[in-house]
This record gives structure tokens, sequence and C-alpha cells, in this order.
């Protein structure tokens, strides 16, 4: 019983995995074309890929999936979880800063005071919040897809 589930695919030959290599994750071979030696993915993002047919796959899925379906619950675990990956834990919001260190510092009562969209020419140290937005707020009405135009 031939599976066409791989994961830890080469982009290029030799590049030693660059698609589907997260927890849980895996990409089914499409089609391969014979005459242009290439191969059809269908990745996890839902995206299709087309990689030669030399690069090197696994077969099979990654292990661990279903990893973020159990809560963390504790402020410790978060902290071993995101100390071994890169400075982004944990984050403190721009209201409970002071006005030296985030726009929307400082004031009597933790709010930012004025609108929190700003424009995309305005300076590194003003852009934080709604950067350059065409509309805030709730997205309201039904989104018309390719389906119902047709």
């Amino acid at each position: 019983d031939w599976s066409s589930d791989v994961c830890n695919i080469e982009a290029k030959v030799g590049d030693r995995g660059a698609f589907a290599r997260g927890s849980g994750t895996f990409a089914v071979v499409v089609t391969h074309d014979e005459d242009k030696g290439t191969t059809r993915l269908r990745l996890p993002s839902g995206g299709k890929k087309t990689v030669p047919s030399g690069v090197r796959a696994q077969i099979g899925i990654v292990a661990g999936g279903g990893r973020t379906d159990k809560p963390l619950l504790k402020a410790g675990r978060a902290y071993h979880k995101y100390s071994v990956k890169r400075n982004c834990w944990p984050k403190v919001r721009g209201v409970a800063k002071n006005p030296v260190e985030h726009p929307f510092g400082g004031g009597n009562h933790q709010h930012i005071g004025h609108p929190s969209t700003v424009g995309q020419e305005r300076p590194a140290g003003r852009k934080c919040g709604l950067i350059g937005a065409r509309r805030t707020g709730r997205l309201r009405g039904v989104k018309k897809t390719a389906q119902d135009r047709d």
C-alpha cells in the first residue's frame, strides 16, 4: 500500500529539506512529469509547488502532530518553550508601558488616547498599531467567493 504522503522535501537538489518540516505536517505528491523531470506537490498550506524530480524527501509525516491542541496552562511552560526559540515572550502591551517606551504608553488609565491607525510614511518610532490601515473594525457582510459570482 503505497502512500504519497512525504515530508522534509528539498526545494532544490541537495538543499537538505525545505518543505513540510513542522510537527505533524506532510505534503502530497500530486503528479510526476517524466518529460520535464518535475514533480507537483500539495503543501500543508494548501498551495501547489513544482520541484525537480531528483529532490529527496522522507516518506510519511512528521512526528508530533496535534502539539498545539494542548494548552500550555502556566507561564513556566511558555517560558521554557520560548527560551529555546527567540526573545518574543512575554509580550508587554504598549498601553502598560511608559511614554518614553511606547507611543501608547502613559496616562492615568491604560488607554491609547488617540487613534491606533498610523500612516505608512510615519517615522519608525511612531509606527505601532494599525499601520497604513485602509479600513478598521469588524468585517461585516458576506465575502463573495468565486463560486457565488458564476
